[in-house]
């Protein structure tokens, strides 16, 4: 075995797969993960845990694989994360966890998230379950929002024996799992759904259908329903636009839309009914992940799909794996152009976008080169579709709602990073409704310093 490349990960044949909805990357059998866990170091003051933020035992859980201890491995993730299974599939490792691995000084890192992946695999086919707390404690704790963020929280206070509701706005729990990221990357029944039944095997309650901040406020939670503390996890729904003519014609489409009707909604099965917009040729602007979920969704219902990016291939935000994917499954990228315009027909459908080329100039305070566009060199793409990737905010309902919650000026709740307190006592946040739209892990991590902060709150009233 070379120690210094990773065992390789099977993926579907990307002509076949650009046709299906199911999930391009296969995992790794037993074999191969004891294999793969074979490479780690057991390094003593192990760099990789640090790269985490939720702080997994990384060492401990892959030296167990290597030993066949798989549903040890499983409780050893466990303890600090609720969803292995999907940060396994979704978490940037290469720039966290793998980034930190000492291997990759001279070779190629551990595949620490394939390895996680296939603990969680292997638990969820055998029946394995996370550790309930051992005893009860008499304090109602309130979590608004089913996503990353609210399911961390809960399922960390539920381990420290607190009585959690979880309130979820739409009719499924999930939230960014279960509408935003597609089935091809992350599959709903089989992997989201079994991880939320584990949070609930903890005993935590979700509620669906509640829409907080219009069914109910905080302080009537707090105040009425006896709740001693609530976590806000809303997440950063509300998606920007260009502000270019014709953004308002019929087939320009925000990313978030297109992939709740199509995730959420399952617009891409036969058997229902939801209406989306299966375009012949697809224009998606944005370099995101977001932009290629919603790129390679588009590919998939048929289309010819063009990405359109105003930044060079090195500035592309999305992660690597995500880009080389949608050029094997033969996404074009449109790179260093921007849109000025969208195009019209006479019905008010898209017909077509007119674009600018773009040079990098001087970095801007990101630290990336900023795009300057080149005099003259309009040219116009023939399109009856647009996505527009372009980010998302967090929608004020709660914070507009409820007395005495700071937010910034990007309408974002303030919160403490260590802990997840707000200005408001009692009432703690975080996730993208924190920081705007960040990362599944991100979100995990802030769910978790929350329910650390709550437990400390509630201890000491």
């Amino acid at each position: 075995m070379d120690v210094m490349k990773k065992v390789p990960v099977r993926e579907q044949d990307p002509q076949a797969r650009a046709k299906n909805f199911e999930e391009v990357c296969l995992g790794y059998n037993k074999e191969e993960a004891m294999e793969e866990a074979e490479r780690c170091l057991n390094c003593k003051n192990a760099q990789c845990v640090k790269g985490c933020p939720v702080a997994i035992d990384i060492p401990g859980f892959v030296c167990q694989i290597k030993e066949g201890k798989f549903e040890e491995a499983y409780q050893t993730i466990s303890k600090s994360s609720a969803l292995p299974a999907v940060c396994g599939r979704v978490c940037p490792q290469e720039s966290q966890c793998e980034g930190k691995c000492v291997r990759g000084v001279k070779g190629e890192p551990v595949s620490i998230g394939k390895l996680e992946r296939f603990t969680a695999d292997w638990a969820r086919e055998n029946k394995i379950k996370p550790e309930p707390a051992a005893e009860k404690k008499e304090h109602k704790v309130a979590v608004i929002g089913s996503g990353p963020a609210g399911l961390t929280c809960a399922g960390d206070l539920a381990k420290m024996g607190y009585d959690v509701t979880i309130f979820e706005a739409l009719h499924e729990p999930g939230g960014v799992l279960i509408y935003g990221i597609p089935e091809f990357r992350l599959p709903k029944s089989d992997v989201v759904a079994k991880e939320i039944e584990n949070v609930k095997s903890l005993g935590v309650k979700i509620e669906t259908n509640v829409v907080i901040g219009k069914a109910g406020t905080i302080d009537e939670l707090m105040e009425e329903e006896g709740f001693e503390a609530v976590f806000i996890g809303s997440g950063a729904g509300l998606p920007k636009f260009m502000g270019i003519p014709g953004e308002q014609a019929n087939g320009v489409f925000s990313a978030n839309e297109f992939l709740t009707r199509n995730n959420l909604m399952k617009a891409f099965k036969d058997e229902y009914d939801t209406p989306i917009m299966k375009g012949k040729k697809v224009a998606v602007v944005g370099g995101g992940n977001v932009a290629m979920d919603a790129a390679r969704t588009a590919l998939r219902l048929g289309a010819e799909v063009h990405v359109v990016y105003r930044r060079s291939e090195e500035e592309l935000p999305a992660r690597v794996e995500e880009v080389h994917h949608a050029k094997e499954e033969g996404i074009i990228f449109d790179l260093l152009t921007n849109p000025k315009e969208i195009l019209v027909d006479d019905n008010g459908w898209v017909k077509g976008m007119t674009c600018i080329r773009m040079e990098l100039g001087e970095p801007d305070e990101s630290g990336r080169r900023r795009p300057v566009e080149v005099p003259g060199s309009e040219f116009d793409l023939e399109l009856d579709t647009v996505i527009m990737s372009l980010g998302t905010s967090p929608n004020p309902l709660i914070s507009s709602t409820t007395k005495g919650l700071d937010v910034n000026r990007w309408k974002c709740i303030v919160a403490e990073e260590e802990n997840g307190a707000t200005s408001k006592p009692g009432v703690f946040a975080g996730g993208d409704a924190v920081t705007g739209a960040a990362t599944v892990i991100l979100a995990m991590g802030a769910g978790k310093a929350a329910a650390k902060g709550i437990d400390e709150y509630l201890s000491g009233k």
